[in-house]
């Protein structure tokens, strides 16, 4: 299953000009697909924003550096902070709309993504820990301009919706790279960063069709 296409292009302007080192490209196709079922891309949307604010929580208390603890503090409240605040929106734009939050979620995505993690390995395993979380926002922030660009005209609620996250998703992943070369030095960052890349590319075609954020695509 091929869920984007191995091709430069660039990010909308509206949103932003800087290229994003993704491997893959997702399709307009993948977003009017997603955009059919909004109810159940905003709650797979909503658990996502979840566990990305958990995902922070547990970095900042698992594993803050002796080196610059209120750096590492600071910065990942700071994350958690805004994804509890993007899944407040959500939450409401979700309940508006007539659905509900389910009770539970599984994101395939995710999980491969975090496999790859190098677990028992020390600095080695947060290094892992960061670039997924990293992968995990860039593709997001990958995804929310192509739902952007392919809501408008059909629904500028979640046209806007994406626009405005958009930011907020570079941000992360750029402050999860940040962080890791605070652990190990950069050419090891650079190193298992490519290879994740490449990794994160595979997982996303492997993924199954749907409203979700990571899904595949049955095209193609």
């Amino acid at each position: 299953m091929k869920s984007s296409h191995r091709q430069s292009s660039r990010v909308s302007p509206e949103l932003g000009q800087e290229e994003l080192p993704l491997r893959t490209r997702t399709a307009d196709a993948w977003a009017f697909q997603a955009l059919s079922d909004p109810l159940q891309l905003l709650n797979d949307h909503a658990w996502l924003e979840k566990k990305a604010a958990a995902n922070a929580l547990e970095l900042l208390n698992r594993w803050p550096p002796p080196q610059a603890p209120k750096q590492w503090v600071n910065v990942l409240a700071g994350v958690a902070r805004d994804e509890a605040v993007h899944l407040s929106q959500v939450v409401r734009l979700l309940a508006r709309r007539g659905g509900r939050l389910t009770r539970a979620h599984s994101n395939g995505y995710a999980n491969a993504l975090r496999n790859l993690v190098r677990r028992g390995q020390g600095n080695l395993e947060l290094l892992d820990r960061l670039l997924v979380s990293a992968l995990i926002e860039l593709r997001s922030c990958e995804r929310f301009e192509v739902l952007a660009r392919a809501a408008q005209g059909q629904d500028e609620e979640l046209a806007q919706l994406y626009k405005s996250l958009w930011t907020s998703e570079m941000g992360h992943y750029h402050v999860f790279l940040k962080l890791a070369g605070t652990v190990v030095p950069d050419d090891v960052v650079e190193a298992r960063w490519q290879k994740m890349l490449e990794a994160e590319a595979r997982i996303l075609d492997e993924q199954p069709a749907g409203p979700r954020i990571h899904a595949g695509s049955a095209s193609g």
